[in-house]
């Protein structure tokens, strides 16, 4: 997928892309702290776009340049922002696991 300029500390999985099962846990850290995203990307100096892209568990990378911008805004570490999540390795976090009957 093709980025555009500007920030590019996230870059989002297009269709067919290599699936993961790290989840970003974005949405409870800026619930307890009672901030926006909009306050977190003024704070760390990304666009709300990218925060949308790694809240919604759509990116593959991130700096950690930006990883310790996040940790810094949030107080908090890298293990309370992202985790993995159980399931076969290479299954998305996005699609519910197969069931055979």
């Amino acid at each position: 997928m093709a980025r555009r300029g500007g920030d590019r500390d996230t870059d989002a999985a297009g269709e067919g892309g290599v699936g993961h099962r790290v989840e970003c846990r974005l949405d409870e850290l800026l619930a307890r702290r009672g901030m926006t995203v909009t306050q977190l990307a003024r704070r760390v100096g990304v666009t709300v776009v990218n925060l949308s892209v790694l809240k919604n568990n759509r990116a593959r990378a991130v700096r950690f340049s930006t990883l310790t911008a996040l940790c810094d805004a949030l107080d908090c570490q890298p293990g309370d922002l992202f985790r993995v999540v159980p399931g076969r390795p290479g299954q998305p976090t996005d699609r519910a696991p197969s069931r055979s009957a």
